[in-house]
């Protein structure tokens, strides 16, 4: 191609490329949720739409609009379900809020249970499982045991060891007559083989992928990723958590160690929270809901109460933020948060500064080692802001600590897929359990005083004695929240 020829295909395509990045700020301003957020596209957009065009296509889609008009219809149908449940059995469960007679408490209760994807009920016993180890013998026990069907959903399954323990455990359920469903993220489980997939489906096992749009263009999309990790048997047990599947949960990974890491092993009413959310990725992906499927709740002994939120780019609310947000507003004495990814935005960090200027012990652990190199500068970068306000930041020093877990005073304690950054409160698929009982936030208050253990406390002179190229990368962090 001559040179005469490129300047003619350069003086047409200039100006439609920055037409295209106008016309793609305009809808970054009018789509963004934050103001930070749209103000950073929009003038990549209009300044350097080359590179920021393909960048805005790929990541800059914060709503998931195909998920909400796939499950209109379905919502009702399930809404019904539920409704027929909580007809019956399910109100004799769920926690009568009004009847609370403290007004604090009854706000705190209120706002929850808006929140969440299904009621806060009574009669749920939530257990913690720590590590890999006790998480697959616990969930791989609870499908040999299943009786009538199998939820599963992981945001990465590997072919190694632990990832074909699971395969039989759903091949040999499938094989005795009990209905497995299996959905993975197409993200997540990109390397996981076809050879695998194949001999579950051979078995009778139904496998399906979560793709984050389902149109040609759309695959090109990597914003929304289902990150949730759900197993629901039988209707009755249910488990959560930050474990996917794959050996480093177990074992030793040669880049960072081992994990460290927390699942939640519940049974009651609240499994029915699990249960929705994984019908309704799994109609997404399938446009089918699963036959067979029980919606009375059974009462566990411990009868404490239990909430699971299911937040996700379709919301019209960003949920998942908020419940962080009116967790840490709630407290009182204490809130101890363990995240992986810690990128919080204005309300989490203005509300985590507020609580330790009201003498609310704050601390927030994250880990040395990552499997993300930007998010072993991370814990500096929000350094400054935390320490001056009294909040503690510990790091672990043992391993990768992967756990995303909260607990307020002695009145809540959280599990779940969600961490601290963008990413969990705006793009991706969370589930989130709360527990409101005070036995159970003494598990979790161990588990994590075990944890601290194993910390280093920094303070703000750990990052000002770092060098200037490595604070740089702090500044550079935080400018990348938005995507983190």
């Amino acid at each position: 191609m001559s040179f005469e020829l490129l300047g003619r295909v350069a003086t047409f395509a200039l100006p439609v490329v920055y037409l295209v990045g106008i016309l793609a700020a305009i809808d970054a301003i009018m789509r963004t949720r934050t103001a930070q957020g749209a103000t950073a596209w929009a003038l990549a957009l209009v300044l350097i739409p080359f590179v920021s065009l393909p960048l805005y296509f790929i990541f800059g889609r914060i709503k998931f609009e195909e998920y909400v008009e796939a499950l209109r219809n379905l919502d009702a149908e399930l809404q019904t379900k539920v409704e027929e449940a909580r007809g019956s059995s399910l109100m004799d469960v769920v926690v009568p809020i009004d009847d609370e007679p403290d007004p604090r408490t009854r706000g705190e209760l209120r706002a929850f249970q808006v929140l969440a994807t299904a009621p806060m009920t009574n009669g749920n016993s939530a257990r913690l499982l720590v590590n890999g180890e006790a998480t697959f013998n616990a969930i791989f026990a609870a499908i040999d045991a299943a009786q009538q069907y199998v939820l599963a959903q992981f945001y990465i399954i590997h072919d190694d060891k632990v990832g074909r323990r699971f395969k039989e455990c759903l091949i040999a359920a499938a094989r005795r007559g009990v209905a497995v469903h299996l959905l993975y993220d197409d993200v997540g489980s990109s390397s996981l083989p076809s050879r695998y997939l194949g001999e579950l489906g051979a078995a009778g096992v139904e496998v399906s992928r979560f793709r984050g749009s389902r149109s040609w263009l759309g695959r090109f999309r990597l914003n929304f990723r289902n990150h949730r990790k759900i197993v629901v048997v039988d209707g009755k047990d249910g488990f959560t958590g930050g474990l996917n599947v794959g050996d480093e949960y177990i074992g030793f990974d040669s880049r960072i160690g081992g994990y460290r890491d927390t699942h939640l092993a519940l049974t009651g009413p609240a499994v029915l929270g699990l249960q929705y959310s994984f019908i309704r990725d799994w109609y997404y992906s399938r446009k089918e809901v699963p036959p067979r499927l029980c919606w009375a709740p059974e009462q566990a002994a411990a009868n404490q109460r239990a909430l699971v939120l299911a937040s996700g780019p379709e919301d019209n609310l960003e949920r998942c933020g908020l419940l962080f947000t009116h967790a840490i507003e709630s407290a009182e004495s204490r809130v101890w948060i363990a995240t992986p990814y810690f990128v919080p935005d204005g309300r989490v960090l203005g509300a985590l500064q507020l609580a330790a200027f009201r003498g609310v012990d704050v601390r927030v652990l994250m880990p040395r080692k990552s499997d993300n190199f930007l998010f072993t500068v991370v814990p500096y970068a929000y350094l400054p802001d935390l320490t001056r306000a009294g909040v503690k930041v510990f790091i672990y020093e043992k391993c990768f600590m992967h756990q995303k877990v909260m607990l307020v005073d002695d009145d809540y304690g959280a599990v779940g897929t969600a961490n601290l950054d963008n990413r969990s409160f705006r793009l991706n698929f969370e589930v989130t359990c709360l527990v409101s009982d005070p036995g159970f936030c003494r598990e979790v208050e161990a588990m994590l005083l075990a944890d601290f253990e194993h910390t280093t406390q920094l303070t703000e002179e750990d990052l000002t004695k770092q060098s200037f190229g490595f604070r740089l990368m702090t500044q550079v962090t935080r400018l990348l929240s938005p995507i983190l």
